[in-house]
């Protein structure tokens, strides 16, 4: 039964822990830049607060809130935004826009610390874009818009690649990109893994020949039997990198929250929503335009069109003024886990899903 949000974030600090029970800062706070403004517990905290209380706390001091992220992947923003730093796990590319989150911070760190554990002398994994320092569009992204997106390159048999690589049977390390993966879809809130069907079956068939369960499996890869809610799903243009969105349960609710006490303490602009628009033959972008109450100049930045050319058949972002971001809490749906941990990777402990109940037939 997946957990609404809002009462979630109170069990946030416990359930986003190492799963032993213990939590490591130096990892995370390596990836901050400058000081936290805020601990993880200080924004939990806050989301006990009144909608007059979280007003005045707006007032007196915003960037206390710490990060937030607002409304959703491909049409939100990003609020006290923190960056990612150098460090010796993260190859972080030259030009990427790396601001984000505490919690999207902790939960990429909570995997690559898992494959460093595994295998002492991997190298940096590539870094590329997350989001703006004040989140929206990034204009070579759909998405990357509120601090849960990141792209990642992958762990190479023949070291760091300095650069997002095709990967192939042959330059592939599949021990350490599985255990990457299972650890985000095992250890971490983690909302889509977005992937080339072309990697998502080098690393289901090396899983499977290392003994995981393959009806796990199934749920986990979206091409082995196309389940709707599978974790690793299938996007053109992702056989070099993975993109990995993330839940951010304090940083979401709270954000949801204070966006409209932010705006109406002229702390950020009024909200702007862009739906799918398919362009029929014969469509202009000023048609379109009047149609949605919008402008042409609009629509052509949603989108990163340098002039007012577009394709009959495409789908385009239409950016719809003063229509509300999220207005529910979202949900969190329950960590996918596997019945048991193979030998392969039994050097670090892994969270595995209870037993079936007796009685329950084992239904799924």
């Amino acid at each position: 039964m997946a957990t609404p949000l809002a009462a979630f974030a109170g069990l946030w600090l416990l359930l986003s822990q190492p799963w032993t029970g213990t939590f490591d800062t130096s990892s995370t706070t390596r990836a901050f830049s400058g000081e936290r403004p805020t601990t993880s517990a200080d924004a939990a905290s806050l989301l006990a607060l009144s909608d007059e209380e979280l007003l005045e706390r707006i007032r007196l001091d915003p960037q206390a809130l710490g990060p937030l992220s607002i409304g959703e992947p491909a049409s939100g923003r990003l609020f006290n935004g923190v960056p990612m730093r150098a460090d010796p796990r993260l190859d972080i590319a030259e030009n990427a826009q790396i601001w984000t989150t505490h919690e999207t911070i902790a939960a990429l760190l909570e995997a690559v610390d898992t494959v460093h554990s595994l295998f002492p002398d991997t190298h940096a994994i590539r870094v590329g874009d997350v989001s703006d320092e004040d989140g929206g569009r990034l204009k070579r992204h759909l998405s990357h818009q509120s601090g849960r997106d990141v792209d990642l390159g992958f762990y190479f048999t023949t070291g760091a690649a300095g650069r997002m690589v095709n990967g192939t049977q042959k330059n592939l390390d599949l021990p350490r990109n599985w255990a990457l993966v299972r650890a985000w879809i095992t250890r971490t809130d983690v909302d889509v893994i977005l992937l080339d069907t072309r990697i998502q079956r080098l690393l289901y068939r090396y899983a499977l020949s290392i003994g995981e369960d393959k009806d796990w499996l199934d749920r986990v890869f979206q091409f082995s039997r196309g389940y709707a809610d599978a974790r690793i799903q299938h996007v053109r243009n992702h056989r070099n990198h993975y993109h990995v969105r993330f839940y951010n349960p304090v940083a979401q609710e709270l954000g949801r929250r204070a966006y409209p006490l932010l705006v109406e303490a002229e702390l950020m602009p009024r909200p702007v929503h862009t739906v799918r628009h398919v362009v029929r033959a014969g469509q202009t972008i000023g048609h379109v335009a009047a149609r949605y109450g919008t402008t042409t100049r609009a629509i052509m930045q949603a989108n990163g069109l340098r002039s007012t050319t577009w394709r009959a058949g495409r789908a385009y972002r239409i950016p719809v003024k003063n229509a509300p971001l999220t207005a529910d809490a979202a949900v969190i749906p329950p960590r996918l886990l596997p019945p048991f941990t193979p030998p392969a990777l039994e050097a670090v402990e892994w969270p595995t899903a209870p037993p079936p109940s007796i009685g329950s037939g084992g239904d799924r």
